[in-house]
């Protein structure tokens, strides 16, 4: 089994993909070494969310994903 990192907003464009599948589990430090330096530097900003199986993290450093679960990294919203 693996964990799915789904990218999503302009964090895609930076991954050049919409997910990608690594082994678990996955904590924070396996997240960003998973996700390419690009994406990884937009990580450590407060302004982006990571959530785990469907519940955006509080802290998002404490992440502890399982195998099967997915991963989706949150840029901020915008819009009317």
């Amino acid at each position: 089994m693996a964990v799915t990192i789904i990218f999503l907003g302009p964090l895609r464009d930076l991954a050049g993909t919409e997910s990608r599948e690594v082994p678990g589990p996955l904590d924070w430090a396996g997240l960003l070494d998973h996700v390419g330096e690009a994406v990884a530097e937009q990580l450590t900003e407060a302004r982006i969310n990571v959530a785990c199986g469907g519940k955006v993290l509080s802290d998002k450093t404490q992440l502890s994903a399982q195998d099967g679960e997915e991963v989706a990294l949150l840029p901020p919203v915008s819009g009317g």
